[in-house]
């Protein structure tokens, strides 16, 4: 089989303590080429790097959709085939006709704070800002789904570099940080939050660590400031990215947010502006359309609407939550991720979660407090930093401490309309 343009074939899959090379992949890639069905849409599931690498080969060659399941995702609407771990085909039925189409990557958005919809991606687009010269003694870890938009944008980035590249679909951050030892890892991406708890289970531990990223979710400075200490010779990156505008822009200054001049120069051959405190952006590695027959987030001239608030301060621009995930306080809209990335600066916090209260009235705080902090004082500490820098109706009612916030597949926080235990044995401080 003909190598594909995007795969180098130095590249090494280290799965579960298992070896894939190029031969076993491309082997893997011709068994699936012949079963899966001309002209209709395949998906494959969530689990195996190998299999995705395979499935990815052998649709991008006979010229069918591929649809990335996550999680516990349902029967995607029109798939014939579903691909499992293994390369193991399980028939669904007929298929939509995709003859038209052909080859697409569909991938599902991270449905934090809704319904997931299947983004229909051009595939050269999709993995258009991925550079391949990044040196094959490389490692990765692999910390997103693999079908996630993040997961692909690594996998493939490994493939390209002709690295390898270590994974286990579902495991806990304990083992992660284990694995980024024991195989001594160059190249890490993952959410904030995962950040966050592999930083705690690191502790001491030796790691070259050359490149650190950040995807996903708002990055707070604290977090950027403890990724530079804790790995001084690592280069520390923010990519900004989503799977409808594809990847917008890379930041590599070390500070939150992004240039405020980018507004008016643009970067990486995307435009920007800002409409009603929400980001657009004009962007040649936008999607192409939802599979689901959705209206696209674009305006009528053009402008892709990401949802995302930013907010100037100084010459930066800063995030500051998801316009749908806006609530109101005593009349007043309140990003409660605005909220969050105030009090992530107050020391001895770990993470923490915002919300509305079931009972109206206000915001609370679900806080993760660093081993061995007192709880009680965290709490005033936060209750004090809170009336120092936020307005009356950002500022929490009421602090919860917890064991943990719990996270969604895609390692963002699960994010709901009002307040809910993220743990066990709430220990609580009003305001």
């Amino acid at each position: 089989m003909i190598v594909p343009a995007w795969i180098n074939p130095s590249f090494q899959l280290i799965e579960d303590g298992r070896t894939y090379d190029w031969a076993s992949l491309s082997a893997l890639a011709e068994q699936l080429q012949p079963e899966l069905p001309l002209g209709s849409r395949v998906a494959v599931t969530a689990r195996s790097v190998a299999t995705l690498i395979a499935a990815l080969i052998a649709a991008q060659r006979i010229g069918v959709e591929l649809v990335l399941l996550r999680g516990a995702s349902p029967r995607p609407a029109g798939a014939a085939v579903q691909i499992g771990p293994g390369g193991k085909l399980v028939r669904l039925g007929p298929g939509v006709s995709t003859a038209d189409s052909g080859f697409a990557v569909l991938i599902p958005t991270s449905g934090t704070t809704g319904e997931p919809k299947l983004v229909r991606q051009d595939f050269t687009r999709l993995i258009g800002r991925i550079r391949g010269n990044h040196s094959a003694e490389s490692r990765w870890l692999l910390t997103y789904e693999p079908t996630a938009f993040g997961g692909i944008q690594v996998v493939v980035a490994a493939v390209t570099a002709g690295a390898t590249l270590v994974s286990s679909p579902r495991a806990d951050s304990g083992h992660l940080a284990r694995l980024a030892v024991e195989h001594r890892i160059t190249h890490l991406s993952a959410t904030p939050c995962v950040w966050r708890t592999l930083l705690a289970e690191l502790k001491t531990a030796e790691l070259p660590l050359q490149v650190a990223t950040l995807g996903g979710d708002i990055t707070d400075q604290p977090l950027l400031d403890q990724l530079a200490a804790r790995f001084p010779r690592a280069r520390v990156r923010q990519i900004y990215a989503s799977s409808e505008a594809g990847v917008v822009f890379t930041v590599a200054d070390g500070k939150a947010g992004f240039p405020a001049e980018w507004l008016d120069s643009g970067v990486d051959d995307v435009v920007l502006r800002v409409r009603q405190g929400a980001l657009q952006v004009r962007s040649p590695r936008a999607m192409l359309s939802y599979a689901g027959g959705e209206n696209r987030p674009f305006t009528v001239d053009g402008w892709l609407v990401t949802g995302d608030l930013v907010e100037r301060v100084g010459d930066r621009m800063l995030f500051t939550g998801r316009v749908e995930t806006l609530v109101t306080v005593d009349g007043v809209k309140v990003s409660p991720a605005k909220v969050e990335t105030a009090l992530l600066a107050v020391p001895g916090v770990s993470d923490i979660l915002v919300a509305s209260s079931d009972a109206g009235g206000g915001l609370v705080a679900t806080v993760v407090a660093e081993a061995g902090i007192d709880t009680e004082s965290l709490g005033k500490a936060l209750q004090a930093h809170a009336e120092a820098t936020l307005a009356p109706a950002e500022r929490p009612q009421e602090v919860v401490f917890v064991d943990h916030i719990e996270l969604a597949l895609s390692g963002k926080k699960v994010r709901t309309t009002s307040f809910q235990y993220a743990g066990a044995s709430p220990l609580r401080a009003r305001g």
